[in-house]
């Protein structure tokens, strides 16, 4: 709302009364003596604070001669949106230091998300390769315990988030259509990945995945009209070049790649293209939704809870698809979930081979749920762009992990032959993009009242 200034005739041979925005909410006095007519009941103006702070409501109330008051919105004066005509809203204005402050809080609030989202993405690789020990035999199970264990979760977390009126009704009545969207490209991204990675080799697979942040850029040109600086795109070419010399350098990666075939590889590549266009349709929810709710932003867990359980759907439409893919007969799918409940609560006969049950994966499961929390607020405060380069960062550092003596793994890996001068060019990467911010949509700031 643009800011303004009210003027109050006051009388002939009187000064306007001049109405200015005060810095926080204050109440102007009873107008002097001599401001009075016949004892008619006085001008008084009221402020009323806004509740997040973005305006003032200045609300012109009249007192009588016995101090009754008579408002304008019927109430308390603490409601702005039920101010009457005689109420002057001032819209909020911020001067250059304020601006630059705001923006300086921005900065850090990013840089802190995404130091904790690179935290728990390599938790995540770690401990997935950790879970894996005990469920080896039943990665098929781990899968779809940690899509169905996400739904329940997720919704009981939004359950008491909307108790604790966090969450409120109108962020449970946005369109469902977009959630549905993200569940559907999820379950294909997640198909498509598993199918083209039962074929692929390891060390190919994280140099594949550095196609994820070229189309996480394209989309984001397409769909959300961003345009990013020559050093932003230098930057991220960096970062996937030296993921891929970190990755690739003394492994076997490229000769992989050509004994799997070009249409193993080119899925795969689709699989990223799935995930890319889901993080890019978040993006536009999240800036949907400041438009649908005035301002606020949806609650994290409307996101994840209703886009985790479309996800589940549609996994349960192809698990003969996914089954198959897994080499397990869909006749026989029940009694492998029910033999990989019995590994993962590490209980019966079937038990033997299943060390580190259930802890291990109990703590993949907390982990990838929590970098999925902390992928998709780095998100919701910056840009698909953004929160990719934080989960590429994790890459060389799982690599450097999986170096040290790590239990249940046995002997430790030695590091490619190009990890040092790989991790370099992803530091320098960063560092060129970070040179200057990401062009985001902003909306002007009011400016300045006139006096």
């Amino acid at each position: 709302m643009m800011s303004c200034i009210r003027r109050v005739w006051a009388g002939a041979g009187a000064p306007d009364i001049r109405i200015r925005e005060h810095p926080r909410a204050s109440e102007i006095p009873h107008l002097p003596r001599k401001f009075r007519w016949n004892q008619r009941p006085e001008i008084v103006l009221r402020t009323t604070p806004s509740r997040h702070l973005r305006k003032v409501v200045w609300a012109v109330e009249a007192a009588g001669p016995g101090g009754a008051w008579d408002r304008s919105d019927g109430g308390d004066g603490t409601d702005s949106s039920k101010a009457g005509l005689c109420s002057y809203a001032v819209g909020e204005y911020r001067t250059a230091e304020q601006e630059g402050a705001r923006s300086q809080d921005r900065r850090v609030d990013v840089a802190v998300a995404a130091a904790v989202t690179v935290v728990l993405g390599v938790g995540n690789r770690v401990l997935y390769k950790l879970a894996l020990v005990p469920l080896k035999h039943y990665p098929f199970f781990l899968a779809q315990l940690a899509t169905f264990g996400y739904v329940i979760v997720y919704f009981s977390v939004l359950y008491l988030r909307y108790r604790a009126g966090i969450v409120t009704d109108e962020m449970l009545s946005m369109p469902k259509a977009p959630f549905l969207a993200v569940g559907l490209l999820e379950a294909l991204g997640a198909v498509t990945g598993m199918a083209a990675g039962a074929i692929l080799s390891g060390a190919s697979i994280p140099v594949l995945s550095q196609t994820f942040l070229v189309w996480q850029i394209l989309l984001s040109i397409i769909f959300l009209g961003r345009r990013y600086k020559v050093n932003q795109l230098l930057g991220c070419c960096f970062v996937a070049i030296g993921v891929i010399i970190t990755v690739a350098s003394g492994s076997s990666a490229g000769h992989s790649l050509k004994e799997a075939g070009i249409f193993w590889s080119l899925l795969m590549i689709v699989s990223f293209l799935f995930q890319a266009a889901d993080t890019v349709l978040k993006e536009v929810i999240f800036l949907d939704a400041r438009q649908r709710l005035k301002g606020s932003s949806v609650d994290l867990f409307v996101v994840n809870s209703f886009g985790s359980a479309f996800q589940a759907i549609f996994i349960c439409l192809l698990l003969p698809f996914l089954s198959k893919l897994w080499g397990i007969p869909f006749g026989q799918l029940p009694n492998y979930l029910k033999d990989g409940a019995a590994c993962f609560l590490n209980m019966g006969t079937l038990s033997s081979g299943c060390d580190g049950a259930p802890l291990l994966p109990l703590l993949f499961v907390v982990v990838n749920m929590g970098f999925n929390i902390s992928l998709l607020h780095l998100l919701k405060i910056s840009s698909a762009v953004v929160s990719s380069l934080a989960s590429t960062f994790s890459v060389p550092i799982s690599v450097y992990v999986f170096t040290l003596p790590l239990p249940y793994l046995g002997v430790a890996a030695s590091l490619p032959t190009g990890f040092v001068s790989g991790t370099i060019i992803l530091v320098i990467g960063l560092l060129i993009y970070a040179w200057t911010p990401s062009v985001y949509p902003t909306s002007a700031a009011p400016s300045p009242p006139n006096v």
